[in-house]
C-alpha cells in the first residue's frame, strides 16, 4: 500500500506539528528544572526565568525554585510529571514524528498511551492555574490570604496567557486519545475479521 503524504492526513499533520513544537519547548523550558545548571548555556538558562517573569507560571516557577524552597517542595508532584516528560514523552515525540511522517499504523498504540497519559497529567496543571488567585498585580496587598501565604498570584492577563499555553497541551492529546483509540479499535476489528476468514 502506498504511503499517503502527511499533508493529506490532516489529523496526523496536526499531531506531527504538535510534537515538532513540543520537543524544543520541552528541552528549552520544562526540563531545565531537572538538568544540572552546568549543562545549560546561559542564553538558554535565561528562558525559563524570562517566561516565569512574564507569566508568573506557578508550575514552572515552583519547579525551578523561583518561588522559594517551600513551593519547590510543594511541587514535587509536578517535577515527577517532568520526569515522565523527559523519559517517556521525549522518546514518544521522536518515534511519533517518525511514525506519523511514514504513515505507519504501528505507532497508534504508543500514541494512544502517550495521549492518555499526557491528558491525565495536564489536567491537574490546568487545575493549579485556575486555582491560583488572581490579583491586579502579582504579590500585592490585594492578593488573597492564600496567595500571600504561598506567595503566588497571577494577573488576569497572566492567567489568560497561561491558559492559552496549557490548554492546547491538554486538548491536542485529548483528541489524539480518542482518535488513536478508534484507530486501534479499527485495526483490532480488521485483524479479527481477517483471522475469521482464515
Amino acid at each position: 500500500m502506498a504511503r499517503i503524504p502527511l499533508a493529506q492526513r490532516p489529523r496526523d499533520l496536526v499531531y506531527f506539528l504538535f510534537f515538532a513544537i513540543h520537543l524544543p519547548a520541552t528541552f528549552l523550558i520544562d526540563l531545565q528544572a531537572l538538568y544540572p545548571k552546568t549543562w545549560v548555556p546561559s542564553v538558554v538558562s535565561s528562558l525559563p526565568s524570562y517566561y516565569v517573569e512574564m507569566s508568573n507560571d506557578p508550575l514552572i516557577g515552583s519547579a525551578m525554585g523561583y518561588f522559594g524552597q517551600s513551593q519547590f517542595e510543594a511541587f514535587t508532584w509536578f517535577r515527577s510529571f517532568l520526569m515522565v516528560e523527559a523519559f517517556f514523552q521525549v522518546p514518544v515525540f521522536l518515534l511519533g514524528l517518525r511514525g506519523l511522517w511514514r504513515g505507519s499504523s504501528s505507532i497508534y498504540v504508543l500514541l494512544l498511551i502517550y495521549a492518555a497519559s499526557t491528558t491525565t497529567t495536564t489536567l491537574p496543571c490546568l487545575a493549579i492555574i485556575l486555582s491560583t488567585p488572581v490579583s491586579p498585580t502579582p504579590l500585592t496587598a490585594a492578593a488573597t490570604e492564600t496567595a500571600k501565604a504561598v506567595g503566588l498570584s497571577v494577573t488576569a492577563d497572566q492567567r489568560l496567557l497561561l491558559l492559552s499555553s496549557y490548554i492546547p497541551f491538554f486538548l491536542v492529546p485529548l483528541v489524539m486519545t480518542l482518535d488513536m483509540a478508534f484507530r486501534v479499535q479499527k485495526l483490532v476489528n480488521g485483524g479479527a475479521a481477517k483471522s475469521k476468514e482464515d
